[in-house]
């Protein structure tokens, strides 16, 4: 870490880092300008996810003509606040902070979240919406492949009660399943949907079973951030490294090929979980259930640098000491709580990253003893800067990692999403971490930051279900490359050979 004084200056006048905010959109605009007679088609997506501390249902909306997409609604609400088990239901899983889930309260939280997001902007959801995405990161405290499969069901469930047909949840099989206005936009009958996203091709185990049990996550977070980077300017195209720093860790890395890349890495273990063991020695959180987002605010803390500057560095070094980041062994079937198997992974070339405090979090008290000696010592307002400085150096050692083990060049492009990454001072750490390292050929124009990356995701993905492109604008293919459609239909007719 640099000087505190140099830090200080360069957020204040340095090169600001490139970070997408969500743009918003109301719900009268998707008509178009009825005095210009034109109209705009707007493919609505709503993306609902349970995690393991907030469920969201964001509702987004994708100019089919320049590929942009826009926000509707968020509607947020705390997975801990879900209802309680009653007597007859069967326990299959439970959040990171111990919250018991049945099948039947994920399936009333998914709906009634979504049922409220689509009322809040005046959309019915089952005439105005056109797709639903849903996913989950709550797979860290399941311990088989079927209890997530029984997760999956649940958010099916939910969606089905809050009134979204089926047809609306999977990959369009014909041009007949698509709807009116977006048949001229469809490629449908050159290219069907082959199971990439994003214009990258999803890793599966040789057994085809999922190498890492949160993939779809890092899968969808990729496509998101390719999405978001933009609104930034920044050409997020392949080869990338994904990074969704959530209460757990997600992101995959890809290749430059064409025309689909393949992932050659994933991301697994904790991320946001670890200022959440952090803040909760403040004791102004529930010691159980309490979030670092609880008390988080949208202020950075830049001025504490000039006093506590030293301190900052000394508690976020103890702090890393406690974080163990590193390839995946492959002799475990669990890592930082995930469910993995480098086994499987390695046999097919991907390579795992992981991020763990202790063996499967054994050391996450260890963390609030350190956070409750910051607070009472020197305030919350040193316990979120050194957060800030924490976050950041597991990115710098999260990319250190791949550059050692060659799984990046100077072509590829970084991009972060998540509380954990986004928010505070991170972003301006991170980059000046990630220069430091040397290796990027032009860090501006190669580091991007993206909120709600993975609800962007789940629009690209829905897009994609739908061969749905925008060749003009196109989200695959390599960065600073054209599009890559006809390589794809050319792909397609030698897969219908095979």
């Amino acid at each position: 870490m640099e000087n505190p004084v140099k830090f200080l200056l360069g957020c204040m006048f340095g090169k600001k880092p490139r970070i997408a905010q969500s743009q918003y959109i109301k719900s009268f605009e998707l008509k178009g300008d009825l005095k210009l007679a034109e109209f705009v088609a707007y493919f609505i997506v709503a993306s609902i996810e349970v995690g393991n501390t907030t469920t969201k249902c964001i509702l987004t909306a994708t100019n089919m003509k320049d590929g942009r997409t826009h926000v509707l609604n968020k509607t947020v609400k705390m997975t801990r606040d879900v209802r309680k088990p009653k007597p007859n239901e069967r326990i299959f899983g439970s959040t990171l902070n111990g919250v018991s889930l049945t099948k039947e309260s994920i399936a009333e939280l998914v709906r009634d979240t979504l049922i409220e997001a689509h009322e809040a902007v005046n959309l019915d959801i089952t005439t105005d919406l056109d797709f639903a995405v849903r996913s989950t990161g709550v797979v860290a405290g399941f311990s088989s492949p079927h209890e997530v499969g029984e997760f999956i069901k649940a958010l099916a469930d939910g969606c089905l009660l809050a009134g979204i047909p089926p047809k609306k949840m999977v990959p369009a099989m014909s041009i007949d399943n698509i709807p009116a206005k977006f048949k001229n936009r469809t490629l449908i009958d050159k290219i069907v949907f082959t199971g990439a996203v994003g214009g990258v091709l999803p890793p599966v185990g040789s057994t085809g079973v999922e190498i890492v049990a949160n993939e779809m996550e890092g899968e969808l977070a990729t496509a998101g951030i390719k999405e978001g980077a933009k609104w930034s300017g920044v050409d997020f195209r392949n080869p990338v490294f994904s990074m969704d720093f959530g209460t757990t860790l997600k992101g995959r890395i890809t290749n430059s090929e064409i025309p689909y890349a393949r992932t050659i890495a994933n991301l697994c273990g904790y991320a946001g979980a670890i200022p959440d063991a952090i803040i909760k020695g403040t004791g102004l959180v529930d010691k159980r259930y309490g979030a670092a987002l609880d008390l988080f605010s949208e202020s950075k803390e830049r001025l504490i640098w000039l006093s506590k500057g030293s301190k900052i560095q000394m508690y976020a070094a103890r702090i890393n000491d406690l974080i163990k980041i590193e390839i995946v062994p492959d002799n475990v079937d669990r890592y930082g709580s995930v469910p993995v198997d480098p086994a499987a992974a390695r046999e097919i070339g991907v390579i795992l990253i992981g991020c763990d405090v202790g063996i499967n979090g054994s050391l996450m008290s260890g963390l609030t003893d350190i956070g409750s000696e910051i607070y009472s010592k020197d305030g919350l307002r040193t316990m979120f800067a050194t957060l800030d400085l924490v976050c950041a150096t597991m990115v710098e050692r999260i990319v250190k990692l791949a550059i050692e083990n060659k799984l990046v060049t100077e072509r590829t492009s970084i991009g972060l999403t998540g509380r954990a990454a986004i928010t505070g001072c991170k972003p301006n750490l991170i980059v000046k971490s990630i220069e430091n390292l040397g290796f990027l050929k032009d860090p501006g124009e190669q580091i991007v930051f993206v909120d709600d990356g993975l609800a962007r995701g789940a629009a690209v993905m829905a897009r994609c279900m739908n061969s749905m492109g925008v060749p003009k604008n196109p989200i695959g293919g390599i960065r600073g490359g054209a599009c890559v459609l006809k390589q794809r239909m050319e792909y397609y007719e030698r897969s219908k050979g095979r």
